[in-house]
């Protein structure tokens, strides 16, 4: 994550409470936890075991909403020809390029998929990918919330240095 975007978003948050703000940058697509972490730990000044938790709790809170409404909401745009054709290119583009890994690992591929710190990858990402290989909500929950957790033990360190954290 860029230090631009970074800085964009501590200034966004500037008003709230620095415990606030981490759970709010934490919650974006744009940042996640990848970028809720380095900030908690290097511009608030968080021990890293509170950056993570707060970082991890941001990351966490619209996961159900989306594992919920992400079906119904794609059901309804569908009505109108344009979102139709949208989701027809999304859903058959991506099960021609991921669908063999899905199928082979399920949902551990879609916890590593949130797991791997990367730009496009994480939760959000993980909830679309549920929706369109169809894994049911617990398996999808189960398997994002081991990926998040994993993205920020992974990030932690990244973040504090291996040294750090032992």
């Amino acid at each position: 994550m860029s230090a631009e975007i970074l800085t964009a978003l501590t200034s966004l948050f500037s008003n709230l409470p620095h415990w606030l703000a981490t759970i709010l940058i934490s919650m974006l697509p744009i940042a996640e936890l990848r970028g809720g972490i380095p900030v908690a730990i290097g511009i608030y000044h968080f021990t890293p075991l509170n950056a993570y938790v707060l970082a991890v709790i941001g990351n966490f809170l619209p996961v159900i909403p989306l594992l919920l409404f992400l079906e119904p909401v794609s059901n309804y745009l569908r009505k109108y020809r344009l979102w139709d054709k949208f989701f027809n290119w999304l859903f058959s583009r991506t099960h021609r390029t991921h669908n063999k890994r899905f199928e082979k690992y399920g949902t551990l591929a879609l916890a590593l998929f949130v797991a791997v710190p990367l730009p496009v990858t994480g939760a959000w990402t993980g909830c679309a990918a549920a929706f369109v290989f169809g894994i049911k909500f617990k398996h999808s929950l189960l398997a994002i919330t081991a990926g998040i957790l994993l993205a920020g033990i992974i990030v932690t360190i990244v973040t504090t240095g291996i040294k750090t954290i032992l």
